[in-house]
């Protein structure tokens, strides 16, 4: 693994887009975007004991600038809707609901389980607020929403939801935990989630045309009312709860996809997504919906993100991918993150190890690529990808926690957007654009 980093932390530049909504060129000034008053209040919900919590539309998992749109208009994601873990609702929620999930501690409280998870397109305004211009949710094949409620999985593992007063939620095939978003020059969309974990096509109108899932699990989602296809490699069933499919990244020639996952698989246990530093990333070609290529991701040492560090020592498993975007070729720009700091880099795939189709896909393998690590992958032969770094957070001023998306609106301009976790700890949703002195391509 080589990391050397290309840009230092003065030579960029945070600014925020100062443009109208129909502008074709940008004039860049420092500062932030966020949402217009009220845009994206979701409301409040009550609990026991007279609690109330309000809500505001988490819109930030996952960004994408499409190159046929103005440089200030932009897509993104919402994910499966506002969740409390169970083991926080004590803290969240007081005393009068501390046994909200009864002595279930792995779950979660979906206070609105009816949100349906969707897709906004929106512009960066001179006010430095920004607008949601259009909302696309998503729907099974006869146009019904679909939930965010959590899938009957047996193949792989899952857990409980619980309604605002605690009636637990019956498991719903058609779920979705949506964390990034392309758009297609035919109006169509690609998303990532986290559930499957799965990849899925969109319809302009947001309704699911086909779910992806590893081979294996489609027999757990027969029930949902739209396609389901095992194309994904099956070791991916071992993914760690919640560490799905968390990025996902289109070719400029828009043949290939690209995802990775958020942190390493939990195989063959939970010890070797605890400890490893191996993340599996993606290429897989449109037309055929087959995987063609898949790489090693080296994630970095937990000590050195320094802003996350500051008050309690990180964990390699704290460390994950949230984010990528399709730079000229196989060259893919990655976020990677705790909280509070973010990196950024570059990988090339047409210089990496391609592992598709390998012995390390199958779940009989042992020690695993999980357990082997980045370190002992080399000494098998099989080196992780290369990393470059553009640019690290820790370096930077006025940046938000919990950046998840990117919007790359050229080689020098890239729009970041934070998941506020709708609202329930009073986080904004902030954009911010990075202006880099040296191009990315």
């Amino acid at each position: 693994m080589t990391m050397k980093p290309i840009l230092g932390g003065a030579s960029v530049l945070i600014a925020a887009i100062a443009m109208s909504a129909c502008a074709q060129t940008s004039t860049l000034e420092q500062g932030v975007y966020t949402a217009q008053k009220h845009a994206l209040d979701l409301g409040a919900v009550a609990f026991h004991g007279q609690k109330t919590m309000d809500f505001t539309v988490g819109i930030g998992s996952g960004a994408f600038h499409y190159k046929g749109d103005p440089d200030n208009v932009f897509y993104t994601v919402t994910d499966r809707g506002p969740n409390i873990k169970c083991s926080d609702v004590k803290k969240l929620l007081g005393a009068d609901n501390a046994g909200l999930c009864g002595t279930d501690k792995k779950g979660k409280v979906f206070p609105m389980p009816g949100f349906a998870p969707s897709i906004y397109k929106i512009a960066l305004n001179r006010d430095r607020s920004f607008t949601v211009l259009e909302t696309v949710t998503l729907k099974n094949t006869i146009g019904q929403p679909i939930s965010g409620v959590v899938n009957p999985l047996v193949t792989s593992n899952t857990e409980n939801g619980y309604a605002n007063m605690g009636e637990k939620l019956a498991f719903d095939s058609e779920g979705l935990d949506v964390e990034s978003v392309v758009r297609l020059s035919d109006g169509t969309f690609w998303i990532s989630d986290e559930y499957g974990p799965s990849i899925a096509h969109i319809a302009a109108d947001g309704r699911i045309l086909k779910r992806l899932v590893p081979t294996g699990l489609e027999k757990d989602l027969a029930d949902a009312r739209y396609p389901v296809m095992a194309k994904l490699p099956g070791i991916l069933k071992w993914r760690k709860l919640n560490r799905g499919i968390e990025s996902i990244a289109v070719s400029d020639d828009e043949k290939s996809l690209y995802f990775a996952m958020q942190s390493p698989l939990a195989y063959p246990d939970a010890k070797a997504y605890k400890t490893s530093n191996a993340v599996r990333l993606f290429k897989m070609d449109i037309a055929s919906l087959e995987v063609v290529g898949e790489y090693i991701y080296p994630l970095d040492d937990p000590k050195s993100f320094a802003v996350d560090n500051a008050k309690k020592a990180r964990k390699q498993s704290n460390v994950k991918i949230s984010e990528m975007t399709a730079l000229k070729g196989d060259r893919l720009l990655v976020l990677e993150r705790i909280s509070k700091t973010t990196k950024f880099y570059v990988v090339d795939l047409a210089k990496g190890r391609n592992i598709a189709g390998s012995k390390w896909d199958a779940e009989v393998v042992s020690p695993s690529l999980e357990q082997l690590k980045v370190e002992g992958m080399a000494k098998k032969g099989v080196p992780a990808l290369a990393k470059t770094l553009v640019m690290n957070t820790d370096n930077r001023g006025g940046m938000p926690k919990k950046i998840e998306g990117i919007g790359l609106v050229d080689a020098n301009t890239m729009m970041l957007i934070n998941d506020n976790d709708f609202g329930i700890e009073g986080d904004g949703t902030a954009v911010v654009v990075v202006k880099l002195s040296t191009p990315l391509f």
